[in-house]
């Protein structure tokens, strides 16, 4: 059975509110919880973006059954891997061991503001790999130095280690980075089910591993009102990761999705509340091999509702899946 989790989007939301949102999905029992590293929204209508981090913290202490996790943190520019895998083994330990550590190479929109510039495909993939022996090194104890082609690490130790590591999530969109997933993660992430990604994975060294995709969704018993909210806030999912990773900013994004129609987003994105329509939306990620799924309600202020829905007829339904 595929798990079903929940996405704490910290584009939509603030710091509180986010807190509020993983209490009440524990509650209304999703299986596992995500949430979103950000230093800028896609779109100025999303209108946030808390430091992760701290939000991730808080949800530590207010929860106590729900797995969190980064979805994704990029580990090379705006934070060093060091402190990357500082920060993920003192949330293993606030959550009592409920933590993952989801990575990705990153986009230009969160990484650029520290002014480094924003390297490369190539160039970030090196970074990427470099970043996860880092973190892995640290994670197995004792002191770490490190130089890289791209990093140093001089005699670097966690003094807080929690007994058990947090698991590695590593984010892929093609087989350069399903070659990195296999041989340096312990799951894989994904944004779309596409079978051939699972299949490089596997064939990197995945085999048994975790799969955990992602699905936006747009829940309003009035779905007109959700096919507009979807498209004022999620049309810049329609750019593909090719373009997504390399925009610098929301006006970018505003941009480049100037021509995306309300009727091309509802194609990709469920809206209303028929529950039909969004059981179909996750049975190609089963049928790629995903285990689990984590959905993105669209619209901050629209969480509430979605809950009281999610509760009463779209678990039982997709766990019927």
């Amino acid at each position: 059975m595929v798990q079903i989790g929940y996405t704490m989007m910290t584009e939509q939301a603030g710091p509180r509110d986010l807190v509020d949102h993983v209490v009440r999905a524990e509650e209304t029992g999703f299986d596992f919880s995500v949430t979103s590293d950000h230093y800028a929204p896609w779109l100025e209508s999303q209108g946030h973006a808390p430091y992760a981090w701290s939000v991730l913290g808080a949800a530590a202490q207010a929860t106590s059954r729900i797995p969190l996790m980064t979805y994704v943190t990029c580990p090379t520019v705006r934070y060093h891997p060091a402190v990357v895998a500082q920060k993920a083994a003192t949330m293993q330990l606030l959550s009592g061991g409920r933590f993952r550590l989801g990575v990705g190479a990153g986009e230009n929109l969160n990484e650029h503001v520290v002014g480094h510039g924003w390297p490369g495909k190539t160039t970030r993939h090196e970074m990427f790999t470099e970043a996860l022996e880092i973190i892995r090194a640290l994670f197995e104890g004792g002191t770490v130095s490190y130089h890289g082609n791209h990093f140093d690490v001089d005699s670097a130790k966690l003094w807080d280690l929690p007994d058990q590591a947090p698991p590695i999530g590593v984010a892929v969109s093609g087989e350069r980075s399903c070659e990195i997933a296999g041989r340096l993660g312990d799951l894989v992430i994904a944004t779309e089910p596409k079978g051939e990604l699972i299949s490089s994975f596997e064939k990197h060294g995945g085999q048994g591993k975790p799969r955990v995709g992602q699905l936006p969704i747009c829940y309003d018993p009035d779905r007109d009102a959700a096919v507009r909210r979807a498209h004022d806030q999620f049309r810049w999912f329609a750019g593909g990761w090719k373009v997504n990773s390399e925009l610098p900013d929301p006006a970018g994004f505003a941009g480049a999705t100037q021509f995306v129609r309300p009727e091309d987003v509802a194609e990709t994105i469920p809206c209303g509340d028929n529950v039909d329509d969004f059981v179909e939306a996750v049975r190609p990620y089963a049928e790629a091999g995903f285990t689990e799924v984590a959905v993105v309600q669209v619209g901050g202020d629209h969480q509430r509702e979605f809950f009281d829905w999610a509760e009463k007829k779209l678990l039982p339904a997709l766990r019927e899946l």
